[in-house]
């Protein structure tokens, strides 16, 4: 007994691992409980009860994986030793880290929030990625409560820039690489020269932009 209760989450985990993989490639409407379920070698039983429906299933996988996310950023800006400008700075770099490795549900969030259908769904979907959102704009309320952030900034538009910036280039890769310079599908590639391009960008853009005291304060 005792054993079954500790094979349960990885049983749990491993479903999700396979039907975050078959959404991707098959989207939505192209992946089956029965598909997956084959795939993730358990049978419908086992994933109807850890999962209730197929809907279940996908909403499963964007909240298992936004919500280690949220943990992450709420620490960060819990961290009452960090400055304002760092944890903004550490979460962009987490952030990076993240979506660079994780391409599979980049692909997914794109597929099913790119399509105007299913709104109920993707309506859920959206909910449960605001939440990462709402962890980013308290880290900016802070720097601006506090003096370390201009008063006037445009919170949103910092946001849509740190999201945005993933999007485009994880989302329109081949135009992407030829700006580039390089494929941003070359998972090498993405390690060594991506992740801090990126990272790099992002923070010098967002410095300039949000500090009032930029030339003191360490990027």
């Amino acid at each position: 007994m005792e054993k079954e209760k500790t094979d349960k989450p990885d049983k749990k985990d491993h479903i999700l691992d396979v039907a975050e993989r078959v959404f991707s490639d098959l989207g939505f409407d192209g992946a089956s409980t029965r598909l997956i379920s084959g795939e993730a070698g358990v049978n419908m039983a086992m994933l109807n009860y850890y999962f209730g429906s197929k809907e279940g299933l996908f909403l499963a996988i964007f909240e298992r994986k936004i919500s280690s996310f949220q943990t992450l950023l709420q620490n960060i800006g819990n961290d009452e030793t960090m400055s304002s400008w760092d944890k903004l700075s550490t979460s962009i770099d987490k952030y990076v880290d993240r979506i660079i490795v994780n391409n599979c549900f980049q692909k997914l969030i794109n597929r099913e929030i790119s399509m105007n259908k299913r709104w109920e769904l993707t309506d859920k979907i959206t909910e449960i990625l605001m939440v990462n959102v709402k962890e980013i704009r308290k880290i900016l309320d802070e720097g601006i409560k506090n003096g370390s952030f201009f008063a006037d900034i445009d919170c949103e538009m910092v946001i849509a820039t740190i999201f945005g910036t993933k999007n485009y280039i994880l989302n329109t890769p081949q135009l992407s690489s030829l700006i580039l310079g390089y494929d941003v599908r070359d998972e090498k590639l993405m390690e060594e020269k991506l992740k801090p391009r990126i990272k790099t960008y992002m923070k010098r853009l967002l410095k300039a932009y949000l500090m009032t005291d930029n030339d003191h304060i360490k990027q």
